[in-house]
């Protein structure tokens, strides 16, 4: 793929850029280990105050760079703004929280007597330069949830961007520069997927975050498996929205519609696959397939638009040929199912019925506004179809029984179990999946330790 912005909503290519050669890529890998030596000896306080500028200059900023995301990727602009608005948030919970949740740990001296030890101590330190491997769908988003924590930490970021946002790429690089980090401490690197390897192959680089698709996470942890670097790695989704008989159904099939087509349906997160117990099945289904019906497909650029374009040709065409497999093997497709005439990619809001295990849209991620809808007999029969999926990145469920609750939240194989409400992701609560969405996790204490180096101090009696 060419590294370019193609504006979805027409297919027009608006500007494209050279891959950096060797001798570029050298100059960067060389700052960023120069710049670690001395960054990671900064404090807490003066990293705070450069991610709080960064935050500041994000929300000045919030209307332009927004513009910018959806001439890229096409998501509506309103929700490109939103973005924005939430990095900014990001960046100011862990410019305040980080020194708390990377604080010394003492265990008891009386714990630690026995090793002949007066008192010991659990210090978490940078590892150095981390290199983040990043998708298109959240072009701001995926990015500063690894590196308001990473920065924070003293580690220094290296950005592989996806290729279709490139000057979403390099705005974050000028936009941590801005903020007043030195110079090396966040950088875009403008090369192919072709670079990935050889880049997490060198010693300066210490380890290695990618959101994206399956192969890709594969192909980075195969590597860094090989070199023995820490990998963090969200991939796939194909989320179960399951609703029981005491759910609130109107409110329910509400949000089971943003749910569906947040980011014009390109979420990992979105919920995927609509599991409905049998006595409410056809209620939830009429109100689901109406809010589907309603929603306003159009020009991303303006400010009543729902769902706009798929970000690639080649997205609607994959999402094209799912509902088109189902069709054949039997599916009732409800609403949508028809590609659009005249410029750019989209694709109508979907909602498939009678989906059966040897259809291709039950075993794969779709990606764009496309629902699967199931009939469950009982709570059993829908935790069967929501765990027969290769990926348990998160979940939701709906229900009123304290026990139903309990029972989802024992036995779903997900990373998350949202109740009563849509799957998000916040900087306080941990993220990530399980089987084939991934391992390790982002956000919170528990992403911002993910790029350390946890170290055990002994002091002798």
């Amino acid at each position: 793929m060419p590294i370019a912005t193609v504006n979805p909503a027409n297919g027009e290519t608006i500007k494209t850029y050279e891959p950096m050669d060797e001798e570029e890529l050298e100059r960067r890998l060389q700052l960023a280990e120069a710049t670690f030596r001395t960054y990671r000896t900064t404090s807490f306080a003066e990293r705070a105050a450069l991610l709080e500028r960064a935050a500041d200059l994000l929300d000045e900023d919030q209307a332009d760079i927004g513009r910018v995301m959806t001439t890229e990727m096409g998501k509506p602009v309103k929700q490109a703004r939103a973005e924005a608005a939430k990095c900014a948030k990001a960046m100011r919970w862990y410019a305040a929280h980080a020194e708390a949740l990377l604080a010394d740990e003492e265990p008891d001296p009386s714990d630690v007597t026995d090793s002949g030890a007066s008192r010991a101590v659990v210090r978490y330190r940078p590892l150095g330069p981390v290199l983040a491997v990043m998708p298109w769908n959240f072009p701001l988003w995926q990015v500063v949830r690894f590196a308001a924590p990473a920065l924070m930490a003293g580690n220094v970021g290296l950005l592989k961007h996806a290729s279709n946002v490139p000057q979403t790429a390099l705005y974050l690089e000028d936009l941590f520069y801005r903020a007043g980090f030195p110079a090396g401490c966040f950088q875009t690197l403008l090369v192919g997927s072709g670079a990935i390897d050889d880049i997490l192959r060198d010693e300066r680089v210490k380890a290695a975050t990618l959101t994206g698709s399956e192969p890709a996470g594969r192909a980075v942890a195969s590597t860094a498996g090989e070199m023995i670097k820490k990998t963090v790695l969200e991939l796939g989704g194909s989320d179960p929205f399951i609703v029981m008989p005491s759910a609130d159904l109107d409110r329910a099939a509400r949000v089971a519609v943003t749910a569906r087509v947040q980011n014009n349906g390109q979420s990992c997160i979105a919920a995927k696959r609509f599991i409905v117990h049998a006595d409410v099945y056809d209620a939830f289904a009429e109100r689901f397939v109406a809010g589907m019906r309603a929603l306003t497909v159009g020009d991303p650029m303006e400010e009543d638009t729902e769902v706009g374009p798929l970000a690639s040709e080649r997205g609607r065409d994959d999402l094209e040929e799912l509902v088109d497999d189902a069709r054949r093997g039997g599916a009732r497709v409800l609403c949508g199912g028809e590609r659009p005439e005249g410029p750019g990619w989209y694709y109508p809001p979907t909602v498939v019925a009678d989906v059966t295990r040897e259809m291709r849209i039950h075993r794969e991620e779709t990606f764009g506004p496309v629902a699967t809808l199931y009939r469950a007999d009982d709570l059993d029969e829908a935790v069967l179809i929501a765990n027969d999926s290769l990926f348990g990145l998160s979940s939701n469920v709906w229900t009123r029984d304290e026990a139903e609750v309990d029972r989802f939240v024992r036995d779903l194989e997900a990373g998350g179990v949202f109740v009563n409400g849509m799957t998000a992701s916040h900087p306080a609560l941990p993220f990530g999946g399980v089987k084939r969405s991934g391992y390790g996790r982002e956000l919170s204490g528990h992403g911002i330790r993910e790029f350390c180096n946890i170290t055990t101090v002994w002091h002798g009696a």
